[in-house]
């Protein structure tokens, strides 16, 4: 065979090469350490990506450590290819739903190799900015291996030894796996290993109606996996406002998801190709098939083989590393960020971290990680969008209103077919002062930033009804929450009083 005739290239080959080699180079040779650091960051996901980087900039001695690749599981297993996989699987529900819109779709054909290509070849273009190559060209100290406390103010990696007069620990967290029994022998998928599926699994099993297990299950399904979802609570999302949990379980099942809520895993087996979960149901046991199983429950932190004990911080296994309420360790020379610490556990949330520890490692900060103002998003469809005071906390006290406006009463959700969610906010009794609220909308997450940035700024609900927002869009429903809040301050008595003005105006 001549070289004109050779095969093309795997583009999935390719695109994988593309996306490790810049994260990890095989022929990466670690620098000789350049005397004491002003700051050693320990982790190169999100949040210590921002350390690094901001450090640096603003002109101090920074190292970096990373075992595996850089970028974290944002980027490399989680927030990037998940919201690849969501993305397809909402094309496939368009193309089915378009009938309701008068254009013929008919049945959508999902090539999954297509799907997997394509989320491969994005993750391939975003890399090069969390690369070795790009940190070392900001001054960074870019170390690759297995990073571990020597003392309270060093940090080796092979044969280095990089003393610091900072250190921030930003080493994540991974999938928290059920202790099962024969789980492990019938084999599991997680977050860390589902992307790697060259094959769209005929039956897709569930372990966990969270965002994780919700927002893959559902992209599954719709681009043609037969999905059960397995939830030990008596319904999906228990985090999350019942209302909303209750909208998104009708749009899975009108995805064709099936929900097991209130239910048990007790056994797994591989059985003639296939896996077996024994799941107590109902007040029986029944039999779930499937040719894979996907772990969605939940998250653990990094901190084994940190060799904490020999710098003085504190962790748990299962919580992690112990810090104050400025991200600092029992170690007061070392930080931490992230979600080997926080218990928000979002790449936004270990951007905001880091930029705290920042201010508080190398200056005399006095940042709080208590004041941050944090939402949260469940990308499904509808997304499910939260900041602040949950449903529980509000129905805890006395001190609070709720104000709500459903989407069908938006002139856009209406004409994009998005009109089975709502908004709703909860006030300071007697105030406009905004302590939280929950958008349930197809793209809440977008639009939640808009309460979040009045939270922080402590402006108050009257500040976005006095917004101009454009017509028709879905944001409108904020604004109509807060006309819906000025109606309660029409009371009887200003109602007569104001009566009596236009009496006497006339």
């Amino acid at each position: 065979m001549t070289h004109t005739d050779a095969p093309d290239a795997d583009p999935r080959a390719e695109a994988l090469a593309r996306w490790r080699d810049p994260l990890h180079p095989a022929d990466w040779e670690n620098p000789e350490p350049k005397g004491r650091y002003n700051l050693v960051v320990l982790g190169g996901g999100p949040a210590g990506l921002v350390c690094a980087a901001g450090a640096a900039g603003l002109g101090a001695k920074v190292a970096m450590v990373e075992r595996h690749l850089l970028g974290g599981d944002c980027l490399n297993v989680g927030c990037v290819p998940s919201k690849g996989l969501v993305r397809a699987g909402r094309a496939a529900a368009d193309v089915r739903r378009a009938g309701m819109f008068g254009v013929d779709g008919g049945t959508p054909t999902a090539d999954f190799a297509r799907v997997m290509a394509r989320m491969y070849g994005v993750r391939a273009d975003l890399a090069p900015h969390d690369s070795a190559e790009r940190f070392a060209g900001l001054g960074v100290d870019v170390f690759l291996g297995e990073g571990r406390f020597l003392g309270s103010d060093r940090i080796g990696v092979g044969d280095r030894v990089l003393a610091f007069r900072r250190a921030v620990i930003a080493t994540g967290a991974r999938a928290a796996i059920p202790p099962i029994p024969g789980l492990s022998e019938a084999g599991a998928l997680t977050n860390e290993t589902v992307f790697d599926l060259e094959d769209l699994p005929a039956r897709l099993a569930v372990i966990g109606a969270g965002p994780i297990g919700l927002e893959l299950g559902q992209a599954f399904a719709r681009l043609g996996s037969e999905v059960t979802v397995i939830e030990q609570a008596d319904r999906i999302l228990p985090r999350e406002e019942e209302k909303a949990a209750a909208i998104l379980h009708r749009a899975l099942a009108e995805d064709g998801v099936r929900v097991l809520t209130g239910a048990s895993v007790h056994g797994a087996e591989a059985r003639g190709g296939g896996k077996v979960l024994r799941v107590a149901y109902g007040g029986g046991e029944q039999s779930v098939e499937a040719d894979e199983i996907l772990i969605g429950a939940g998250r653990k932190p990094n901190v084994e083989g940190l060799d904490l004990e020999a710098a003085g911080v504190r962790y748990a296994p299962g919580t992690g590393v112990e810090v104050d309420d400025r991200l600092r360790t029992s170690n007061p020379r070392v930080y931490a960020a992230g979600d080997v610490c926080f218990p928000h556990k979002f790449t936004h949330a270990a951007d905001a971290c880091a930029r705290l520890v920042l201010g508080n490692a190398l200056f005399p900060g006095r940042q709080k990680a208590s004041a941050l103002v944090v939402p949260w998003c469940t990308y499904t469809d509808p997304e499910i969008a939260h900041v602040g005071l949950t449903e529980a906390e509000a129905a805890a006290r006395n001190d609070v209103d709720v104000v709500e406006v459903e989407s069908r009463t938006n002139d856009r959700s209406r004409l994009d077919a998005d009109d089975t969610g709502y908004a709703r906010v909860y006030l300071k009794r007697g105030t406009d002062r905004i302590l939280g609220a929950t958008m349930v909308a197809a793209h809440a997450g977008d639009m939640i930033a808009e309460i979040v940035l009045v939270m922080t700024h402590r402006l108050g609900l009257k500040a976005v009804g006095a917004t101009v927002h454009p017509y028709p869009t879905s944001s409108e429903l904020w604004k109509k929450v807060a006309d819906a809040y000025n109606r309660t301050r029409l009371t009887p008595g200003v109602r007569k009083w104001m009566g009596r003005w236009f009496t006497w105006t006339r």
